[in-house]
């Protein structure tokens, strides 16, 4: 392949093919490859930090109030209504989900109710076409007659 390279500006790629006896197409494939194996990906770009962007100070009092006792079973959408009826506006909606996201607790903030683990039924019949009432495992309901 790589007489077939040193040769083609000279006389071209189909001449240097048909004197090598190489089909061009796999002369193609292989720089290719060559070419894909050698490109290395380019670095993401970093982003300027946005002029409206908050301050460390800003970001720390908006984490303080999310993090407070008072809001601390609460979304960031109720914080922001309560905070707006009391005159204080410390960032949007979008902005207290985006801290909330760097700062790690994006879960749900409420208090939720655990269920309890249930128990599938199983059945007691012991010979066919005889119907047992189904019992729940742990219960001593369900004895088989005799």
């Amino acid at each position: 392949m790589e007489a077939v390279n040193l040769l083609a500006p000279e006389v071209g790629m189909a001449r240097a093919c048909v004197a090598m006896r190489i089909p061009r197409g796999s002369v193609y494939r292989e720089d290719a490859r060559q070419r894909h194996l050698q490109v290395e990906a380019p670095a993401p770009a970093l982003r300027p930090a946005s002029p409206l962007a908050l301050d460390a100070a800003e970001r720390g009092a908006l984490l303080d109030a999310l993090n407070s006792e008072r809001f601390a079973n609460c979304a960031p959408a109720t914080v922001y209504a309560t905070l707006l009826d009391e005159g204080v506006y410390l960032g949007s909606v979008r902005t207290m989900y985006r801290l909330l996201a760097d700062d790690g607790p994006t879960r749900e903030r409420r208090a939720q109710r655990v269920h309890p683990v249930y128990a599938k039924p199983e059945l007691l019949a012991t010979d066919p076409n005889q119907s047992l009432p189904l019992r729940k495992p742990g219960s001593g309901a369900g004895t088989s007659p005799s």
